[in-house]
């Protein structure tokens, strides 16, 4: 008992030392008992369960609402593909946030956001090969000579591939279409405004051999029924996260079936022909949030590369999945939610947020559930997140509140960082109030410290001080012209922005790199800036792995496309002599137009550039053309 008393004394001193009372740790602990209990997800006990739950709300749909108009000022959009979330390019970043080294001293790695943690892309290398996706086949390019040469070319199933490289497996990700479900009889279920539920939209899964880049073979395929929307790789294990409708929400006839809500997966052998289905997920290892939030499926399949398919392991929640982020022991989905409209006019206005799950992915053969938050607004990719020291850091904004035809809020963005606590992401602290009236257009975290820039008419760089998770703080704020979409740390404190310039009144103009000096988290600078002119993007505005920059010779190569060039410029960036371009690249394309250069990549100490129309040897000094491999689209 005297014990006790004393711990007592001793708590209370401690919370009077520190500003705390004892009263308010009790009203802190309370709040996140019940932050907990609404966040926390239920499991399924049976398939018949989730049938029951699936019947009781599928006339509620698929829990799916599409965004308010914001009144935002928005991006222009990218000039090809969809926005990663996105979810790098050669040479990747650790989870510090600073740029990660590369395994190879003359060679590059896909620009990620942690070390250790790889990401799907379009390219990858192996010693002296390369493996590339172009024109909807998997090409493997020998570099060791003087000129690089096409060792084999294999047709892969679907369209916008991606592709791990582990050993002699590349597991190669793209996605198929079939036909529109047929119209069933009777009422339909709601669904979102222009998001049509499509039965057959999936994703397939490719096994290739690579182990003879001369006779590359498609050992296994896995057919799983949904949107692909990323996977993340360490070690020897891959995690691919795919968001499924469940199958009675189109099909009436599968309602009453115990199993009927559960998609399935189909694997093929490729050498006997031989097929076989399974369940997407265990009945039991699906869980669900206390309140609806929908039937679409969100799994994370595990897939052990040294083996190959099929995957030795799945998980699932029922949500929606739209952002991957990944430490080294934990895998994080994010999805935008929104509330109903009240039915009375002076009801209040209904507010966005974003749900976070987290898995555990520490057992190279396993990935576990383990609990769920979320924060206000919506994300803008995956560097919206990170993970430090066991403590999830979140950047996010709030949408505009839209009532009665006028703006109730204008709109704010925050930084809100979490630690697990049972089965929830509590919130520790927040900042709020960044740049009222606008949005965030780029984040990036970086130990102990963080980076926000938003924008509408100026760019606001804000630099933050989170060394104290449950007390974040705004240390600077630096305001420029135009705004950064890409943050990429450089040493000895600098941070590459590439982004958008802009005019006093916000008028795009072009796009733009700046150097950034962040070694006083209170007074940040930028050093040095150079703009392509009006009219030019880059895709590594909005997709990081479209970015190299290659540390040995400070070269940062970026594809371009403007009124006078469709292509890629190297940079050679230094704090003394600035941001210089070193050269420009291009890709005669087909029908006397360039084509655009997705990737650059430097391995074996030489530089090369990908288009869907060939692989490019160009010189690191200048960018200078050296041979040319015209690569063969799928017959």
């Amino acid at each position: 008992m005297r014990s006790r008393v004393v711990l007592s004394v001793f708590l209370a001193t401690l919370l009077g030392l520190t500003g705390i009372t004892v009263a308010d740790a009790a009203e802190a602990a309370k709040k996140r008992t019940r932050i907990a209990k609404k966040t926390k997800l239920k499991a399924f006990p049976s398939c018949a369960a989730l049938s029951r739950y699936g019947r009781r709300h599928v006339s509620r749909g698929t829990g799916a609402q599409p965004p308010p108009t914001t009144g935002l000022r928005m991006p222009p959009p990218p000039p090809s593909g969809p926005p990663a979330g996105g979810q790098g390019a050669p040479g990747g970043a650790p989870e510090s946030g600073a740029p990660a080294p590369v395994t190879q001293e003359d060679s590059s790695n896909t620009n990620v956001q942690e070390q250790g943690v790889d990401e799907p892309d379009v390219v990858k290398s192996r010693g002296p090969t390369i493996f590339a996706v172009a024109g909807e086949q998997l090409h493997a390019i020998d570099t060791s000579g003087a000129a690089p040469k096409l060792l084999a070319s294999l047709p892969v199933e679907g369209y916008g591939h991606e592709l791990f490289l582990q050993g002699d497996r590349a597991l190669v990700f793209s996605h198929t279409y079939g036909p529109q479900p047929e119209p069933q009889p009777g009422p339909q279920p709601a669904q979102a405004v222009g998001s049509p539920i499509v039965a057959d939209n999936a994703t397939l899964l490719t096994e290739v051999d690579v182990s003879q880049p001369t006779a590359m073979r498609i050992v296994r395929t896995e057919e799983v029924p949904g949107s692909f929307v990323s996977a993340r790789q360490t070690g020897r294990t891959a995690r691919v996260v795919i968001s499924a409708p469940s199958p009675g929400i189109y099909d009436e006839s599968l309602r009453g079936r115990e199993a009927g809500w559960m998609p399935r997966r189909v694997l093929t052998d490729t050498a006997s022909g031989e097929s076989s289905k399974r369940r997407l997920a265990p009945c039991r290892r699906v869980r669900r949030p206390v309140a609806f939030s929908g039937l679409d499926l969100l799994t994370v399949l595990t897939v052990d590369m040294s083996k190959g398919l099929p995957a030795v392991d799945a998980d699932a929640i029922e949500s929606g999945g739209e952002i991957v982020y990944a430490s080294t022991g934990n895998l994080y989905v994010a999805t935008q939610q929104w509330t109903q409209e009240p039915a009375s006019p002076q009801g209040e206005p209904p507010k966005s947020f974003t749900a976070i799950h987290r898995f555990d992915t520490s057992d190279a053969g396993a990935t576990t559930y383990q609990a769920s938050g979320r924060v206000p607004g919506y994300l803008l990719n995956q560097f919206a997140m990170s993970e430090h020291r066991g403590v999830l850091r979140v950047a996010s904004t709030e949408t505009p509140t839209w009532w009665g035809g006028d703006v109730r809020d204008e709109g704010q963005s925050f930084v809100t960082t979490l630690d697990r606590n049972g089965g929830a992401l509590v919130p520790l602290g927040q900042v709020s109030g960044l740049g009222k009236g606008e949005r965030i257009y780029a984040v990036r975290f970086i130990d102990d410290s963080g980076f926000v820039v938003t924008f509408r008419q100026v760019d606001p760089l804000y630099t933050l001080d989170l060394a104290d998770p449950r007390d974040p703080k705004v240390l600077g704020e630096l305001k420029i012209l135009g705004y950064s979409a890409y943050l990429h740390p450089l040493r000895n404190n600098r941070l590459l922005g590439v982004g958008q310039d802009a005019s006093e009144e916000g008028r795009l103009q072009g796009t733009q790199l700046s150097l950034f000096d962040i070694s006083d988290l209170r007074s940040p600078k930028r050093l040095h800036q150079t703009a392509l002119g009006s009219g030019s993007s880059s895709d590594a505005e909005y997709d990081h792995h479209a970015f190299l920059y290659w540390r040995p010779a400070r070269l940062a190569v970026l594809p371009v496309s403007s009124p006078e060039l469709v292509g890629a410029v190297g940079f050679n960036v230094s704090s003394a002599s600035g941001i210089v371009e070193a050269g420009r690249a291009s890709h005669a394309g087909s029908g006397g137009y360039d084509a655009p250069i997705r990737r650059a990549l430097v391995v074996g100490g030489k530089l090369f550039t990908l288009s869907d129309e060939g692989l490019e040897q160009d010189t690191l000094a200048s960018l200078a053309e050296e041979a040319w491999l015209p690569l063969p689209r799928r017959p």
